[in-house]
C-alpha cells in the first residue's frame, strides 16, 4: 500500500521504518526542514521503561496543592479560556485513581518492554548509531514517602523481569560517583541497569536516513492543511507544499503521527483525542575535562527532572506547563533547571555555556499513547506519548505496522480498532 506518515519525530520516523519493513510504500511529511526539530529535538534522553508509572498517580494530588503558584514549579498549569485545557484536567485527576494509575502503568510497562526489545533488535540490524549509553538509570528521591512509593513500584518491575533494585544513599554514590559532590541528600534510590539513554534527535535524523536509503520517501518545510473524507473513507491530504502551494496528496492509508498537533488535524473530520500539549524544558551543557558530570542517566523525581549524558554534552529536562501551544521560553524555569543540576553536580564549572529549548509533549490524561485505527478504516493514529515517545517509540511503530497489516500487536495493551487486551485506560478515540 501507499501510505502517508504524518510527522518526522521520533514516533513518526520509526513507523515509517516498519511500515516499509512490512513491504508499503511510505512518504513522511513535516512541516520543519529536517526530522527531528520539535518534540524529538531535546528531549530528557531517557529509554525509560523503568519509569513507566505516569504523571497521573495517588502521590500527584498532594504534589499540585505545594506546587500550586509556584512560577518554577514541576508542574504548571496556566489556566486558560480553553475547554480542551479544563477537561484534560479533569481527566488527569480521574486518572489519578489507584485503580486506573495501576492500570496505566502495567499498559505502559508492557509497551515499552517492547520498545527496547525492538530498539536492540533496529541497533543489531542497522548499526545504528545515536551516542548510546547502556549504563541504566538511577532514580533518586529526597523524601521519604515518595522513596517508600517506589519500593512498590520496584516490586512490580521486577516481577517483569526488569533488573532494577533498591539502593541506599551510599550504594548510589557507588553507582554515579559524581554524586559524592553533591549538595542535596537522598534517602535512597533505585538503579534500573536494564535501561539506557541516547540522543532521540541524533537516532531519528540517522534513521530517517537509512529509511530513505531503502526507498522511504520525505518531504520536508510541507504543512498538513486538513484531512477530506468522502464515502466513509480519508479521500485525500491537503498539503501547502515546498513553494506554500495548495496540493493534493492521495494515499490507501495515512499515519496521524504529528504529536500535538495531531487533534488540530483530526478534530475537523470527526475524530476527537483527548490530547494536550504540555511544555517541557530542557538544557544542554557543553562539558569539559574539568567538569565532573554524570555518566549514569539520573532521574531526580522531586523535581521531575532527568539528567542524560551524550558524549561531552550534559542534557537536562524536564517539568511540565499546561499552557496551550505556546511555546515561549520561561527564564524562570530555566534557571531551576540550571540551579538544580549544580545543586546535583557543582563540579561542572562551566554552567553558563548552556543551550536552552523548550518543547510540547503530546500528553494524554493517562500517559498512555492512542495507537492504531481511527473510526475510519484508512486512517490511523501513533500519537500522545507523552513523556515516553522516546522510550516507546520502536514499539508503537512496529504495533502500528502489525495493525495496518491485519495482524495483532505483541504486547498487552489497547490497541485502537484491536480486540483489547486489558480495559482501556485512557478515554478512547471517538467520533464527534
Amino acid at each position: 500500500m501507499r501510505i502517508v506518515v504524518l510527522g518526522a519525530g521520533v514516533v513518526g520516523v520509526t513507523s515509517a521504518w516498519y511500515l516499509a519493513r512490512s513491504g508499503h510504500d511510505v512518504l513522511v511529511i513535516d512541516r520543519q526542514p529536517e526530522p527531528a526539530l520539535e518534540t524529538s529535538f531535546a528531549n530528557g534522553g531517557q529509554i525509560s521503561v523503568s519509569h513507566s508509572e505516569p504523571w497521573a498517580n495517588p502521590t500527584a494530588l498532594s504534589k499540585l496543592v505545594k506546587w500550586f503558584g509556584r512560577e518554577d514549579a514541576p508542574l504548571l498549569f496556566r489556566p486558560r479560556l480553553d475547554p480542551a485545557q479544563w477537561l484534560w484536567g479533569l481527566r488527569f485527576l480521574w486518572e489519578c485513581l489507584p485503580a486506573r494509575a495501576r492500570r496505566n502503568t502495567e499498559s505502559a510497562l508492557s509497551l515499552a518492554i517492547y520498545s527496547r526489545d525492538r530498539l536492540h533488535e533496529l541497533r543489531r540490524e542497522t548499526g545504528i548509531q545515536y551516542e548510546s549509553l547502556t549504563r541504566g538509570i538511577l532514580h533518586l528521591y529526597e523524601e521519604r514517602r515518595e522513596f517508600e512509593h517506589a519500593r512498590k513500584q520496584v516490586d512490580l518491575l521486577i516481577s517483569r523481569g526488569l533488573n532494577i533494585e533498591i539502593r541506599t544513599p551510599e550504594e548510589c554514590v557507588a553507582v554515579e560517583p559524581a554524586l559524592a559532590y553533591s549538595k542535596t541528600r537522598f534517602v535512597g534510590g533505585a538503579y534500573a541497569s536494564s535501561d539506557e539513554s541516547g540522543d532521540a534527535r541524533l537516532f531519528t535524523k540517522n534513521l530517517a536516513g537509512i529509511c530513505a536509503a531503502q526507498g522511504v520517501e520525505f518531504r520536508y518545510n510541507v504543512n498538513a492543511r486538513r484531512i477530506e473524507t468522502a464515502r466513509g473513507r480519508v479521500e485525500r491530504l491537503v498539503i501547502d507544499d515546498e513553494r506554500g502551494i495548495e496540493e493534493s496528496v492521495r494515499a490507501d492509508a495515512y499515519v496521524v503521527a504529528n504529536g500535538s498537533y495531531s487533534p488540530l488535524l483530526l478534530r475537523p473530520v470527526g475524530v476527537r483525542v483527548p490530547v494536550y500539549p504540555v511544555k517541557g524544558y530542557s538544557i544542554t551543557l557543553s562539558l569539559g575535562p574539568e567538569d565532573i558530570a554524570p555518566y549514569t542517566s539520573i532521574t531526580d523525581h522531586s523535581r521531575k527532572i532527568v539528567l542524560s549524558r551524550f558524549g561531552e554534552r550534559l542534557r537536562v529536562a524536564g517539568t511540565a506547563e499546561f499552557a496551550g501551544y505556546n511555546t515561549e521560553i520561561s527564564e524562570v524555569r530555566c534557571a531551576a533547571l540550571l540551579d538544580r543540576t549544580l545543586e546535583l553536580f557543582p563540579r561542572i564549572v562551566r554552567p553558563e555555556d548552556s543551550h536552552f529549548w523548550t518543547g510540547l509533549r503530546p500528553a494524554t490524561p493517562g500517559n498512555l499513547p492512542l495507537i492504531g485505527r481511527a473510526h475510519y478504516p484508512n486512517l490511523f493514529l501513533n500519537t500522545g506519548h507523552g513523556t515516553l515517545g522516546w522510550t516507546l517509540a520502536c514499539g508503537s511503530g512496529q504495533a502500528l505496522a502489525d495493525i495496518v497489516d491485519g495482524r495483532k500487536p505483541g504486547p498487552v495493551f489497547d490497541f485502537l480498532g484491536v480486540g483489547s487486551k486489558t480495559k482501556r485506560a485512557t478515554p478512547s478515540v471517538a467520533p464527534a
